[in-house]
């Protein structure tokens, strides 16, 4: 039997007002912390058909747990209030302000936690050199992933567990292909159903275990922006398939091979900018 990565009971809670942060705060909490949760954004009726979706889907077992189940490519599924989602405006015009750039969107994953679940092993999402599991698309430089909570996050129902700052941090620990069972400084975070969560790749991060009576079903969507490429050739999307999707949602399934990069910048290039507001220390106070 899979070891329980830990309980809940001694975790550190975030206590967070969700609700009271501007645009400037989120991106300040999401660019230091490593992550982020905008609450209540899934109008009531899109939840109730997404969940509705969501339990016909087929679903298939981890390595170490029957009761830790996925269904990859949503967006390829007869799942349409689930595929409307990647287009949600509140969550696109986020993360377009964050990003300043077009924004791709790289995976559509349902993730099912149900009761007995041991809890992930912390672990980053972000693979500079790709990785088995996640394959070449992990190394894209920037790339987060929005974690839509369809059901109410509670302590014991597999919260959320992050380990904040991580990803800044230089040390051989944050080796990004490093795995931890559990981290003394790791922190809980829950929300209401229909509340999203966004990750910075990089950072460590994991659940804990559902000890509840109830599934846990999540919508993980990955987006990046259109500059950031991974760092050597991928599948492509299917173009048939593409073509079925809605407008609205089409518009982030351009090729998962997209890079805006100048390998070949000179030290010098004609006609540099002056101003960047994106990289401005003053820009969380906007």
């Amino acid at each position: 039997m899979t070891e329980f990565t830990n309980t809940t009971t001694e975790a550190i809670t975030v206590d967070t007002d969700w609700s009271k942060l501007s645009t400037s705060e989120r991106i300040r909490h999401l660019e230091i912390e490593g992550y982020v949760v905008l609450p209540d954004l899934i109008p009531p009726e899109q939840l109730s058909r997404i969940r509705d979706e969501v339990d016909r889907l087929p679903t298939k077992a981890t390595d170490y747990s029957e009761h830790q189940r996925g269904c990859p490519d949503v967006q390829w599924t007869d799942s349409p209030a689930c595929i409307d989602l990647i287009a949600l405006p509140e969550m696109v015009g986020f993360l377009s302000t964050l990003f300043g750039d077009e924004l791709i969107c790289t995976s559509c994953h349902f993730a099912l936690s149900q009761p007995g679940h041991p809890g992930i092993a912390i672990h980053t999402d972000a693979q500079p050199y790709g990785s088995k599991i996640f394959g070449m698309q992990s190394s894209s430089p920037r790339l987060v992933r929005v974690l839509y909570y369809l059901d109410d996050l509670t302590p014991e129902r597999a919260p959320l567990k992050v380990i904040p700052h991580s990803h800044l941090s230089l040390h051989a620990d944050a080796n990004p292909y490093n795995r931890y069972l559990r981290h003394p400084e790791e922190v809980m975070v829950t929300c209401r159903a229909g509340s999203a969560a966004i990750i910075n790749q990089a950072v460590f991060h994991a659940n804990y275990p559902n000890v509840s009576e109830e599934d846990r079903r999540l919508l993980a969507i990955a987006y990046r922006p259109a500059w950031a490429g991974p760092v050597a050739e991928v599948p492509d999307w299917p173009p048939e398939q593409v073509a079925r999707l809605p407008d609205q949602v089409r518009q982030f399934f351009k090729s998962l091979n997209t890079r805006k990069i100048d390998f070949d910048v000179p030290n010098r290039p004609p006609d540099m900018r002056t101003e960047a507001p994106g990289i401005n220390p003053s820009r969380w106070g906007r």
